[in-house]
Formats: structure tokens, sequence, C-alpha cells
């Protein structure tokens, strides 16, 4: 504890000394998105800044071990992947429109960021179709006394741009020119691929079912989570609908809380399957964030997360699902070496199905990470 303290102290010193540097980052930053802007107007095209967001990391973000919560890194990206495709669906004329969430495809988180350093967020547009968006997003971290920089995440987002004037309105996003027709004929690829896996999502939706009483350690009902929160007006976009980052936000502190459980020590954040965002959350409901295990590796656990939601004032519409997806998270010593985990106790059915559903995943997603791993070499 007296160790944590040290460490935390000494980030907000760092953190003290080097807010001057950042300030001077982001007002250059600002200027060059300015000049950026006057000359989209004078060209006819939009010029998108390398650097979308920067954000220096302090102790609020972190955990008590000084590592930023997933569920930070996630709402940066969400922000960063909102502004631009924002701007780029209001290019053309007619209605004013906000970018809206609907999908995250799969997120690894390559390497941690800690309490000091500066989150870097860059999002560049990649494909587009007649009502939707590809916004690929990369967050480097630099530590801005030593200069050392690192790729902590990557994440591709889909959007659909919502008129202002009504909400339900799905409005045309402006083409995107290609550097080939190759890396068109990909993204149209990517773009079929996600919507048929979120079709597949949605019809899957269960019920999630109360722990038992006194569940027994290490058990699927142990570790079960629930947290119950509120959509005020800060949580939302100008449609009064909760912004995505808020919801995965929510998420990864409720798998969070699972993976520790489970096996009482530091976790993080390794990497987030798809995230796929059913319906809109307005304000004014209550949103009810439920985390199960569903498998458990030698070093990782899979936790799925759902999100429901109901009116606060309208209860007979009655509750629905909103949001779900699968996170994983590692346990970690006090050097943040991955720590064994303990085994997963399935009791039921159920229980049983996920559990292998989740290994099958947990399979092939280390196969594909070998075969990453094999291609770039």
């Amino acid at each position: 504890m007296d160790c944590s303290r040290a460490q935390q102290s000494q980030a907000s010193d760092e953190v003290d000394k080097t807010t001057a540097v950042v300030e001077k980052q982001q007002h250059s930053q600002s200027k060059q998105v300015s000049k950026d802007v006057r000359e989209g107007e004078k060209t006819g095209a939009w010029k998108y800044p390398k650097n979308q967001l920067s954000r220096i990391m302090r102790p609020d973000d972190a955990n008590i071990v000084g590592n930023v919560h997933g569920g930070n890194i996630l709402r940066m990206i969400e922000e960063a992947g909102c502004i631009v495709g924002t701007r780029h669906c209001n290019t053309q004329n007619g209605d004013r429109c906000l970018a809206a969430l609907v999908r995250v495809e799969k997120t690894e988180f390559l390497s941690p960021v800690f309490i000091g350093e500066v989150a870097h967020v860059t999002a560049e547009i990649t494909y587009t179709s007649k009502h939707s968006l590809e916004v690929q997003v990369k967050v480097m971290a630099e530590n801005i006394l030593t200069g050392a920089k690192k790729l902590a995440n990557k994440a591709a987002l889909w959007y659909v741009p919502c008129s202002l004037r009504n909400v339900d309105k799905i409005m045309e996003v402006p083409p995107v020119k290609y550097a080939s027709a190759e890396q068109e004929e990909e993204g149209r690829k990517r773009y079929e691929a996600q919507k048929m896996e979120r079709l597949e999502t949605k019809a899957r939706i269960e019920e999630v079912m109360p722990s038992p009483p006194n569940p027994e350690k290490h058990t699927v009902g142990f570790s079960q989570s629930s947290l119950i929160h509120l959509v005020g007006p800060s949580d939302c976009t100008l449609h009064d609908y909760v912004h995505g980052g808020v919801t995965m936000k929510l998420m990864d502190e409720v798998a969070g809380i699972v993976a520790a459980r489970h096996c009482n020590t530091n976790v993080v954040t390794a990497s987030v399957d798809a995230i796929n965002f059913h319906r809109k959350i307005k304000k004014g409901c209550v949103v009810t964030v439920t985390g199960r295990l569903t498998f458990v590796s030698n070093k990782s656990m899979e936790i799925e997360v759902l999100v429901d939601a109901s009116s606060l004032v309208e209860a007979e519409k009655g509750k629905y699902r909103a949001v779900s997806a699968f996170f994983t998270f590692i346990s970690l010593d006090k050097d943040n070496k991955p720590l064994p985990v303990p085994a997963l106790k399935v009791e039921g059915e159920d229980e049983q199905r996920r559990f292998d559903e989740g290994k099958a995943r947990y399979l092939q997603n280390k196969e594909k990470r070998l075969s990453d791993k094999t291609r770039r070499q």
C-alpha cells in the first residue's frame, strides 16, 4: 500500500512538471487544425489532422498501481472517431448531423499506458458506405520526459450519421477517395462482414440470470457483478443520447471488477472483442451493466458484458438490451508481469455452453495472433 502511494505521489509530481509542455503541444496542434480548416475551405477538401486528441494521463485515469484504465482509452478513441466522422459527414449540404457509434471491432491493448504519459489519439476515415463510415484509430503513448513513444492501441469503429433534427433519420455519407481499387474492395469486405456479425449478435440476445446466494469461490456467480447508472446530461450527445465512449467506460469498469474478484490481483484490459450497439440509450434512462465470466485460460479471463436500459419515468416500456461485448483481462504481479489465473468452476449446461464458445473464440484469436506475427516476420 505504501509503495502504491509513493508511486502515485511520484507520478503526480511528474504530471505537474510536464503540464506546461503538454499545453504548449496542444496550442501548436490547435493552430495546425485551424490551418487545415482554412486550406480545406479553399480547396473544397477537408484535411484531417494527424492528432485528433492529446491528453496527459492523471491519477484519476488509472488504478492504484498507475495503469490507465482501458475504459478511459476506449472513451478517448470514441471521441476522436466521433469528431472525425461528424466533420466528414457535415461537409455536404443538407441537415446537420452527428456521427453515432454502432460498432467497435476487436481491439487489442498492445502496451499499458501509465500516469504522466501523454496519449495521442489519431483517427482516420478508411471506408464509407451509403449510410455508414469506418474510422481507424491509433493510440500512441508518449513519455514527454524521455521522449519515448509506444503504440498502445489500435481500433476500428463504425458510425452512422444521425440528423440533428430527427435522430431516427440516417443521413447519407459523403464518399472518400481511395488510394486504389483494392483498398476500396477491402473496405467493402470489412463493411459486409461487420454488418452480418451485428445482425447475428442481435439475434443471440439472452437474459442475465442473477447470481445464486452464497456462491462458491471461482464460480461464475461468485465474480458476476452489476453496475447501475442514471444517464445524465454530461453523459450525452447533442441528441440527448449516451456517448458510446461513456458506455464503453462503464463496461470496462464492470469487467475489471469481475476479473479482480475472480483472481484477487491487479488486472488490466488485454483486448475487447467486437462491441455492438443494438439500441440507443436516452438521457434519463437507468442502465444496468452486468459482467460475467465465460472462459478462463491459464493467463487470461474472458468476460461477457451486457448493457440493459430502461426509462426511469416510463417504466411500462420495459427493459431492453442496448450493448454487448466480450472483454479479455489478464492478471499482473507488482512488476506488471502476467500471473496464472485460477481455473473457472463451471456449473450447469448454460455455463458450459458459454465456456465452450469462449474457448473457441480464445483459440481462434490465438491462431490469428500467431498468423499476424508470422506475416510481420
